[in-house]
């Protein structure tokens, strides 16, 4: 008799390749003022975050939607690896909010850094697929913005 199968997670993954060193891309995720530029989708502003960068450690934000809608979320961070990897929960302060686990790693390429982003659970593709809109869109301003800092630099 077989065993029954598991149900696969569900969950996201998106890869950007920044023309930036790895040390740079890592630091735009570690403070509150680098954060507040880039966190959230396209057109959305961050009128509150707050960061405890440390294994154990929390964070909180309010992003708010061109219309003046805000959402809040939170969640701590798990794991640290300066300019490798970083893990931290995610969860929407809303009513049946899940929990998901965020993992963010840093890998040195020839043209920069490979930023691979990884989140699960979710409880549905539909749910997947919202996320996958707001944090690509989260990805490209983060681009945008280590690409103004790196010209900043130079």
């Amino acid at each position: 008799m077989n065993a029954p199968s598991r149900k696969q997670e569900i969950a996201l993954t998106i890869t950007r390749v920044f023309a930036a060193p790895r040390s740079l891309v890592f630091k735009v995720w570690t403070a509150t003022e680098h954060l507040a530029r880039w966190w959230g989708p396209k057109d959305f502003t961050v009128p509150s975050i707050t960061a405890d960068f440390r294994e154990g450690g929390t964070w909180r934000s309010c992003i708010r939607s061109p219309e003046g809608q805000d959402y809040w979320a939170h969640g701590t961070y798990r794991e640290i690896v300066p300019a490798s990897r970083i893990v931290f929960t995610f969860t929407w302060e809303e009513e049946d909010a899940m929990d998901t686990l965020i993992t963010v790693t840093f890998d040195e390429v020839e043209s920069g850094t490979r930023l691979t982003f990884h989140q699960a659970p979710f409880p549905t593709i539909e749910s997947r697929d919202s996320h996958m809109e707001g944090w690509g869109e989260c990805m490209d301003r983060l681009l945008a913005y280590v690409f103004a800092q790196k010209e900043a630099m130079e």
